[in-house]
């Protein structure tokens, strides 16, 4: 599957390239050879710059299991997860895992998050009977990492009010919805791809208490000030991530674990892990970096346009669609391009705001993907590129469709 996705973007970027030529566009030919140059770069320097976080979590991640903490945790949503992930035994560590790595998700704890997932990941692998094909496990984990299940995307806020947004938090119940619609999607997908059965009591209970929870959090949360929502924000995910270290550590503590010798021997694995990373972050960065620098993405979105408008339909949504085309491949890129439209059409605008709706509902997908399956080495992974894509589409139209309901 992802020798089929590298030669696909490459075929795209070649042909964007050739179209460019054919007009005169000669410096597209400089911007390629730059984007793959920057691309090594960048592979090299996110791998580096993960050492230190992963191998920290992954050291406090082997104390916390050693100690029994991880494991008490997963039992609060094992029943879930396993009707969601039934082939992965009762008890497995991969439950502790994989529950750390979506509550620090929802706090929005990206530093975390990533170690965490990754951390989950190799726990699933080791119930992989076949190393190189992802499991049904693996892919649900994997989709719901890329639904972008964060509950309070304070970044997107953050940007909103550098640009002078008179009320930077305004957009919290549309993202809301949006990444709701799309973690909803992704898990109805894969439960189709899995042939999952989702009408039963454990799932429609947890979805009642978490929907339940959610709507109760919105309602609170309309009461506040955008700075008390960041302020809130933020408190709760740091508080809960020490919390969770000092737990841990003191009651490793009290039943006599050797605290530093487990932390050194998970922090080793963290460390290897981070090297291993390079080779594939390096095969698709260099793909997306090609890709987008050829410039295919912009042919795509003037056909989109073309579409739109021979069909005689709004074409406002279509001034934020950069910002959605760019965020599967890239989160630096579409951040850039949230910041232009904000720039171009006005924080506040229509697009500006649904700009920065798609940025907090949807989540870099063949990123994630290069980087969970890649830490694991994983090279076929079924019916998860699908399942993720889909996941982000239903996110982008969502984000246009609560645009449209709240601010046409």
């Amino acid at each position: 599957m992802l020798n089929r996705i590298w030669l696909l973007f490459f075929v795209a970027a070649l042909g964007a390239i050739g179209i460019s030529l054919f007009q005169g566009q000669w410096q597209v030919l400089s911007d390629a050879v730059d984007a793959l140059f920057s691309s090594a770069k960048l592979a090299a320097e996110i791998a580096l710059g993960l050492i230190g976080v992963l191998s920290l979590w992954m050291g406090l991640m082997r104390v916390g299991e050693k100690a029994g903490v991880v494991g008490v945790i997963a039992k609060i949503f094992e029943p879930l997860l396993h009707k969601l992930m039934p082939e992965v035994p009762r008890g497995h560590p991969a439950y502790g895992s994989v529950t750390m790595n979506l509550t620090a998700n929802v706090l929005g704890l990206d530093n975390a998050a990533t170690p965490l997932g990754l951390k989950a990941m190799q726990d699933l692998q080791r119930l992989n009977p076949d190393k190189s094909i992802a499991t049904n496990a693996q892919i649900l984990f994997l989709v719901l990492n890329t639904s972008s299940v964060t509950l309070v995307p304070v970044t997107v806020f953050l940007y909103r009010a550098q640009q002078g947004a008179a009320s930077p938090a305004d957009i919290f119940l549309p993202i809301l919805l949006a990444t709701t619609a799309s973690t909803l999607v992704g898990v109805l997908v894969v439960a189709l791809f899995q042939r999952l059965s989702l009408l039963n009591s454990v799932v429609l209970g947890y979805g009642a208490v978490i929907l339940g929870s959610i709507t109760a959090l919105v309602f609170y949360l309309g009461t506040l000030s955008a700075s008390a929502i960041g302020t809130l924000s933020t408190a709760m995910g740091n508080g809960i991530l020490l919390l969770l270290i000092f737990s841990f550590i003191l009651v490793a503590g009290f039943r006599k674990v050797a605290v530093y010798d487990e932390f050194i021997s998970g922090a080793k694995e963290g460390f290897e892990q981070s090297i291993k990373l390079i080779p594939y972050l390096l095969a698709m960065l260099l793909a997306i970096a090609l890709l987008r620098a050829s410039g295919a993405l912009d042919y795509l979105l003037y056909l989109i346009a073309s579409v739109v408008n021979i069909l005689g339909g709004d074409t406002r949504f279509v001034d934020a669609l950069p910002t959605a085309l760019m965020k599967p491949f890239s989160g630096s890129g579409a951040r850039a391009m949230m910041l232009e439209t904000m720039q171009h059409y006005g924080v506040d605008s229509f697009a500006g705001r649904l700009a920065a709706i798609v940025q907090g509902s949807t989540e870099t997908t063949f990123y994630v993907l290069a980087v969970y399956f890649g830490a694991v080495g994983i090279r076929n992974g079924r019916h998860a590129l699908a399942c993720g894509l889909t996941a982000d589409l239903a996110g982008i139209c969502a984000a246009i469709a609560v645009c449209y309901w709240f601010y046409s």
